[in-house]
């Protein structure tokens, strides 16, 4: 980027072309700026003449055009003060036509408003945008306007004013281009022209990536298929999406599995389309687009299966799954993929995010596994796909039933956020399991704690001498909640109350209330295993043992599975230390088994090793260790103390 102060007309003088992107908003500056630009002329006469009066930035980018063409300029940041001050340019020179100065007229013809010897629009140094384009060229052609515009009002005003001024049209000709000063800011190549006209644009409305996007774009796209081109493919996109627009293109960018974060979307579309086809760019962004439009709202998609799927992903605010759906979506809507296949895998993906918000597994780790999902399973289709997308999640951080199952037991589902309504789904879910006959419309339900959130006295007296640890441990657990129409008439009513209501609902998941006539935490823990089991069948476990992962070097634990028991861990010196602790735990007699076969692991010197850990029998172990050497090793400790190996478990995490 080079930035340096100037004046308009050798910014402007040359065989060069500044071009406002096309399609962006029109020119928009209206009496009250009008008027502080002519105020500044006024005031910058009276000054000593040799200062200059400053009007602000023109961001610029060059444009790559062949040897014997006009030198172009994207106008990135400025549009409204350059147009304006060509505007003023073109009124002097027609005041000056008026009294006869043809010299100065045809200066400022020749040397600020056109390239005398070019052709066509490469014979104006300024090009509008296309909805300004006509009027603009008119006025620099002398010809008269044939619509009211807000250049054409322009240049009215200006004409009005220099009739009226003192100032001798010379002096007035010169202020204008040698003593109104701008920094003039051109971008480099390399340059990422959305984040330049971040920090320097505070005000007005932001350029977003799509409209760079845009830009780049038409301005390769030759002259006679812009309209064309616009109107057929770039248009639809831009009015259905509006400020969406860039996201979307951020995920047409990543459906293949590459990661490209928020604010490289224009540099990163710059690269993959330099040395393609531009227009048949434009043609596939703008066919997957209604694709990823269907994706985010189903209602455009006729098969219900799949219209039902997508609903009930966009209910988990599945954004980062995206990419990797329209990837899938792509496959499908050309041929290679099945739509039983499709909802199949959409099945999947709505599974494996299930069991980790049950799990409150960190959904920071999306964002990483989709991109090297969509990476693992190119090339693959049909079952063979479907089993591939099996496998890979299986070790991505995908909880197996017991995980599962104590979590659905303890975890607080309900909560801000998003909690309240993917525990809605849930319980949505597990009703639909039930293959009711009739449709129930979900809309007018909504999500009751039984035991409710504020507690009133006879409450507490129902839960006994425990209620505040009862209410404090269970209050938003699956057993204590369900899906009613009547959940203003309960709030915190006693039990007796609720269950009338709850005793009569048509739903399955509210008749067991029917036979329990007190709700403690017996009544809690009862419905909260039946509803459990149920959860386990409508998104059972996937995977297989034949795909668990058996070679760990570069990866991460996340949970250590001893014996039925789950420990979160964060690095494979957690796992070593924790299965060794573990195993001792299990019999004292353990470590004396452990040390015999591997007495050089163990020391009671504390200089003993390197880097070292310590036991709760206060031992020091060696752990300087590769994620190999502690899998290899702690397999082979369970086997020594005749613990059978699916005892010992490890899930992963992705690097």
């Amino acid at each position: 980027m080079k930035a340096t102060e100037s004046i308009i007309q050798p910014m402007i003088e040359g065989t060069k072309q500044y071009v406002i992107p096309l399609f962006q908003r029109t020119y928009s500056w209206l009496n009250p700026q009008w008027k502080q630009l002519w105020e500044d002329i006024q005031d910058i006469r009276l000054t000593d003449e040799n200062r200059s009066h400053f009007i602000g930035s023109i961001v610029s980018m060059s444009i790559d055009s062949e040897p014997h063409e006009v030198q172009q300029y994207l106008v990135i940041d400025g549009q409204q003060r350059l147009t304006t001050l060509s505007i003023l340019l073109i009124a002097i020179r027609d005041k000056a036509k008026e009294e006869g100065n043809i010299d100065l007229a045809e200066e400022i013809h020749q040397n600020l408003l056109v390239n005398k010897w070019k052709k066509g629009n490469s014979y104006y140094k300024l090009l509008p945008t296309q909805l300004d384009r006509a009027a603009y060229k008119s006025l620099v052609d002398s010809i008269a306007l044939e619509e009211k515009s807000n250049i054409g009002e322009a240049y009215e005003y200006f004409k009005k004013k220099i009739s009226k001024t003192e100032i001798e049209l010379n002096m007035l000709k010169s202020l204008v281009s040698n003593r109104l000063s701008l920094v003039s800011i051109v971008l480099a190549s390399d340059d990422n022209p959305y984040l330049v006209f971040e920090s320097l644009n505070a005000k007005g409305r932001p350029l977003t990536q799509a409209d760079l996007i845009r830009n780049f774009f038409f301005m390769r796209v030759s002259n006679d298929k812009h309209e064309e081109i616009y109107q057929k493919y770039w248009k639809p996109m831009q009015d259905y999406y509006l400020d969406s627009l860039t996201e979307y293109i951020r995920h047409f960018l990543m459906r293949e599995g590459k990661i490209v974060r928020n604010t490289e979307v224009y540099l990163e579309l710059k690269n993959s389309v330099s040395n393609g086809n531009v227009i048949e760019h434009i043609k596939e962004l703008y066919q997957l687009s209604d694709y990823y439009k269907i994706i985010k709202n189903p209602k455009f998609i006729n098969d219900p299966t799949i219209r039902r799927m997508l609903n009930r992903l966009n209910r988990l605010d599945a954004g980062t799954s995206y990419p990797f759906f329209l990837n899938m979506f792509t496959l499908y809507k050309r041929g290679y993929l099945l739509a039983e296949d499709f909802v199949s895998i959409a099945e999947i993906i709505e599974n494996y995010l299930i069991r980790r918000f049950v799990c409150n597994i960190p959904t920071n780790e999306l964002n990483k596994i989709f991109p090297l999902l969509i990476q693992k399973v190119q090339g693959f289709s049909g079952k063979e796909l479907i089993d591939e997308i099996k496998a890979f999640l299986q070790n991505k951080g995908y909880p197996k039933d017991p995980e599962f199952r104590d979590n659905l037991l303890a975890t607080r589902l309900y909560g801000g956020g998003d909690r309240a309504r993917k525990t809605k789904f849930i319980l949505e879910s597990i009703e639909e399991s039930y293959n009711h006959k009739e449709k129930i419309n979900y809309d007018n339900l909504t999500v009751e704690h039984i035991m409710p959130q504020t507690i009133s006295d006879p409450w507490k007296i129902a839960l006994g001498d425990e209620w505040e640890n009862i209410h404090d441990t269970n209050l938003h657990v699956l057993g204590n909640l369900t899906l009613t129409a009547y959940n203003s008439e309960m709030s915190n009513e006693p039990f007796q109350k609720k269950r009338e209501n709850l005793a009569n609902s048509h739903l399955e998941i509210n008749k067991t209330f029917r036979n329990v006539n007190n709700w403690t935490i017996g009544e809690i823990k009862a419905r909260t295993n039946l509803l459990a089991d149920k959860s386990l069948q409508v998104w059972s476990y996937f995977g297989s043992k034949s795909n668990e992962i058996k070679d760990v070097k570069g990866t991460s634990p996340r949970l250590l599975t001893i014996a039925g028991n789950n420990y979160e861990v964060s690095n494979w010196r957690e796992v070593w230390v924790t299965t060794l602790n573990t195993v001792i735990q299990l019999n004292d007699s353990n470590f004396s088994v452990i040390q015999e076969k591997y007495p050089n692991l163990f020391s009671p010197d504390i200089n003993k090793f390197k880097r070292r850990g310590v036991l709760q029998n206060d031992m020091y172990i060696n752990v300087d260790l590769s994620a190999r050497d502690v899998y290899r090793l702690s397999l082979k400790v369970i086997e020594t103390i005749n613990l059978p190996k699916e005892e010992w478990e490890v899930e992963l995490v992705v690097n």
